[in-house]
């Protein structure tokens, strides 16, 4: 027996209203299809390695250019304003008198007891702290003094016996002019600037005895890069201040290259200018003494030349002979295709040379290569200038060679 239940569904009948047509309802938005015709925007290709820089050959080449460019237009700026220094003190009287006495009063100053005291601010002021290691180095006693710090305590630096330098590309530096007026006006002051002349220099006008260094520039920064940032005027400072510490380091020492070596012993250009104490430092490793292997005999003293060009010393062995660069420079043109055993100045055998310790200071092996050294048999003197000196070891073997010439002209810092 089938039961019969109420029939639940969800219509809903609204009464009273005007029927109507049934319709479905709308289908969702389907997604869009990207089609042929390109209406879709292509996702673009990722690539962390390319960010910030040009993703085109030419572009990235025209870059590069115009770096160049910009580099080659400072460069040549500078250069210019070198030049015109340079013509400024061949032709300007005010400007070499200037440069003059600025010599007479650092010389004067600074000779014995006195010492160079520079100042500025700024790039100025960096620039004098180069300078002031250059004076030093050149054997000239210099310090820099801050203005702002010398107000502070600092012009203790600044002693009766010293020189004053200046540095202002305006000439009226605030923290410069503030210093002035705590400074014996009896202590001789340059004033390295950009004034041509004295009349136009604030601080000059304050200091009437200054003495003036002009270092101008053709134009200004600003016209040259489109910023005041200092540039060229300190290029024209800096090379002005060098060549006022080299040209009193001549006048002052009668060897510059002597006092330079022994106030910078270190780093690369300390260990070119060191001298060698010893021998062995002084000594041609015979490493470096090329060696030819074919047999004497077939040798013409061309082949000798050729090998001395080859050799990193210009020293050549043949056998046991050596042949060192001051015989080989007197080879003649005419003796080039004569056999070496024709040729008796050219190699000299092992029996000949000159023995001495490796460990020998130099100094004393010079004063024994002076020493007239007599053959009793010929009463000539033993060593030449192309007499080779053999510097051996302990155990007696040759370690290095030398000519003689080198010892002869020796002499000690």
């Amino acid at each position: 027996m089938v039961e019969h239940h109420p029939v639940h569904n969800s219509e809903v009948f609204l009464l009273g209203l005007a029927p109507r047509p049934s319709v479905p309802p709308p289908s969702p938005p389907s997604p869009l299809t990207p089609t042929d015709a390109g209406s879709s925007t292509p996702i673009e290709h990722l690539c962390l390695d390319s960010v910030g820089t040009p993703t085109n050959v030419e572009e990235a080449s025209s870059v590069a250019r115009r770096r160049v460019a910009g580099a080659i237009h400072v460069l040549n700026t500078e250069a210019t304003a070198l030049r015109s220094l340079t013509q400024l003190y061949k032709t300007d009287t005010t400007a070499a008198e200037g440069f003059n006495a600025a010599v007479d009063a650092i010389v004067q100053q600074c000779g014995e007891k006195g010492k160079l005291v520079v100042t500025g601010v700024g790039k100025s002021g960096h620039i004098g702290k180069k300078l002031v290691a250059t004076f030093n180095s050149l054997g000239l006693h210099s310090t820099f003094l801050h203005p702002t710090e010398a107000l502070h305590g600092d012009l203790g630096k600044v002693g009766k016996h010293d020189a004053m330098l200046f540095i202002t590309f305006s000439g009226k530096t605030s923290e410069l002019l503030a210093l002035l007026p705590h400074l014996d006006p009896a202590l001789p002051t340059i004033v390295l600037t950009a004034h041509a002349q004295p009349a136009d220099c604030e601080l000059i006008r304050r200091r009437p005895g200054a003495i003036l260094l002009p270092a101008p520039i053709h134009e200004s920064e600003t016209l040259s890069f489109g910023i005041s940032a200092p540039t060229t005027s300190t290029t024209v400072a800096l090379a002005l201040g060098d060549a006022l510490a080299v040209v009193v380091s001549q006048e002052l020492h009668a060897s510059v290259s002597s006092v330079f070596a022994r106030n910078h012993p270190g780093g690369a250009i300390g260990a070119t200018l060191r001298r060698p104490a010893t021998m062995r430092e002084l000594a041609v490793p015979m490493a470096d003494v090329f060696s030819v292997q074919e047999e004497i005999q077939g040798l013409c003293g061309v082949d000798v030349l050729k090998a001395g060009y080859q050799s990193p010393s210009g020293w050549v062995g043949v056998g046991d002979a050596l042949a060192c660069p001051v015989r080989i420079r007197r080879l003649d043109t005419a003796l080039m295709g004569r056999k070496l055993s024709d040729l008796n100045d050219l190699l000299v055998p092992r029996s000949e040379w000159i023995s001495i310790g490796a460990d020998t200071r130099v100094t004393q092996a010079a004063r024994w290569i002076r020493d007239p050294l007599m053959v009793s048999d010929f009463g000539e003197a033993a060593c030449g200038e192309d007499s080779i000196l053999a510097v051996v070891d302990d155990r007696g073997d040759t370690i290095g060679v030398l000519e003689a010439g080198e010892l002869l002209r020796w002499r000690e810092a």
